[in-house]
């Protein structure tokens, strides 16, 4: 048997992602006591090191290396430079507030960036091991990052239940995997595709199988009714690996869920788009209908994103390039958007205070008008109300779902997303009618939070304003 070396090429992004990660977790503990600030200079300069390698060999077709396992195309360039980007947006907001709240530490960065390489190997995936080991890289650095606040008992708590809630979930999914694969005797995504075609895999074991894997990949994207982890440990973390959970690991999510039943197992879309339909109905009502009693903001957020969930999945009930690259534009406008939102939370908690209730932006705007502002884009995009960017995802989806014969579909998440507009308005409410308990002017904990959260909060208005670069990148990617 002759062995072949394989192309690394395709993989030099992920590569260098590993090498400096590896490097910086050794000289952290050399560095970290003489300068503080030397890790997370270090992070930022990796992910933009490996940010220039993606854009600089930028994928115009699709490219297979590694015996089939990994595959370099411009869906995965477009959606890693997102998760680049936005997670060099996360650690900036991070570094201010683990200082506020006395647990600055370097294994948060290098955490980080392990996250980030299972992140970008989950978007590479081509058979079944390589997504798990994906998976599992990411998914171990965040139950430790859930839990790196050791005296905070509400933080380990978050962590041991996302811990056992997710070894179960990975469980069912290496079960559905393995009955795939008994089905097609084959673990590459290619190959699956042209066996399930052919009409000789056994279809009971497939459909069998589907249901597992839809079940996985559903706890992580946090749908109903495996959504049960997320507002407990989106609450229990620490605001900065909230951030992190709730924003580039979703785009991670979709593109496993995009490789899997599209790519995958395309020929039993009659099998998962009746178990994602059912899945999108629940995460549009409990994410409507929940919110509305939530007090604490990043509860609010948690549910939401359950809501935002749902509306990803009409792009993916559409079961057409449209319909998919209408939830890939969902899905990454929807990480901007959340990274506004826990930014914003980030930059204004204090040292023994999270400002993290409702109660909390009480008379923003006398106190602040500025981040008032900012605010009221972040909700206003988040409702879906134009001209900002969130009205475009939505209006894409339903356009896409529509178009695939699911109008009662569309009607319902029409209803549901005018309901999930009074408790975003109810915050808006909150900052410029309500008194606030203290008229003290706040500010953020550093001037350069400030701007970056200003800035992120303004891209929802300005991409809102010009959405066709955006989409025609999304829709062109899968075309």
């Amino acid at each position: 048997m002759n062995f072949v070396i394989p192309s690394f090429l395709p993989a030099i992004p992920e590569i260098a992602l590993l090498a400096l990660t590896s490097l910086i977790l050794v000289a952290d503990t050399i560095w970290s006591k003489r300068h503080q600030f030397a890790t997370y200079y270090a992070t930022q300069f990796t992910l933009f090191i490996v940010g220039m390698l993606l854009l600089s060999s930028f994928a115009t077709e699709q490219t297979l290396t590694f015996s089939g396992s990994f595959v370099r195309d411009q869906f995965g360039d477009i959606l890693k430079l997102f998760i680049i980007l936005i997670s060099m947006g996360i650690f900036m907001f991070s570094r201010e507030y683990l200082l506020q709240a006395k647990f600055y530490r370097g294994e948060f960065f290098t955490l980080g960036l392990f996250g980030i390489l299972g992140m970008l190997v989950m978007v590479s995936a081509y058979n079944f091991i390589t997504l798990y080991l994906g998976l599992e890289i990411m998914s171990l650095a965040i139950y430790t990052l859930v839990a790196m606040r050791k005296s905070d008992s509400k933080a380990l708590e978050s962590s041991l239940k996302y811990f056992v809630l997710g070894a179960l979930a990975t469980g069912m999914l290496l079960y559905g995997f393995s009955m795939i694969y008994g089905a097609t005797a084959t673990i590459q995504f290619d190959e699956m595709a042209r066996v399930i075609a052919s009409g000789s895999a056994d279809d009971v074991v497939l459909s069998f199988g589907v249901v597992f894997v839809v079940i996985g990949l559903a706890f992580k994207l946090g749908a109903v009714p495996f959504h049960m982890w997320v507002p407990d440990v989106y609450e229990g973390a620490p605001t900065a690996v909230t951030l992190y959970m709730g924003t580039a690991s979703k785009i991670a999510a979709f593109a496993i869920l995009y490789r899997v039943l599209v790519e995958a197992i395309p020929d039993l879309v009659a099998d998962w788009q009746a178990l994602i339909i059912i899945i999108t109905i629940l995460s549009l009502i409990v994410g409507a209908v929940v919110t509305l009693v939530q007090e604490n903001l990043k509860r609010l957020l948690a549910y939401s994103g359950i809501g935002h969930i749902g509306f990803l999945l009409l792009g993916i009930i559409a079961a057409n390039p449209g319909g998919y690259s209408a939830a890939m534009f969902y899905v990454i406008v929807y990480s901007i958007t959340a990274l506004a939102a826990f930014g914003m939370i980030v930059a204004l908690a204090r040292t023994n205070t999270e400002f993290d209730l409702i109660a909390d932006f009480k008379g923003m705007n006398q106190r602040n008008p500025w981040l008032a502002l900012m605010m009221l884009f972040v909700m206003f995009s988040m409702a879906g109300i134009p001209p900002f960017i969130g009205f475009y995802a939505k209006i894409l989806v339903i356009e896409e779902v529509v178009q695939a014969g699911f109008t009662w579909l569309a009607i319902l998440s029409v209803v549901t997303a005018v309901i999930s507009a009074f408790y975003y308005l109810r915050v808006v409410k909150v900052m410029y009618f309500d008194d606030p308990d203290d008229a003290t002017p706040i500010e953020p904990v550093s001037r350069q939070l400030k701007w970056a959260v200003s800035f992120v909060s303004a891209l929802l208005l300005i991409l809102g304003l010009m959405p066709s670069s955006l989409i025609t990148l999304c829709y062109n990617s899968l075309s």
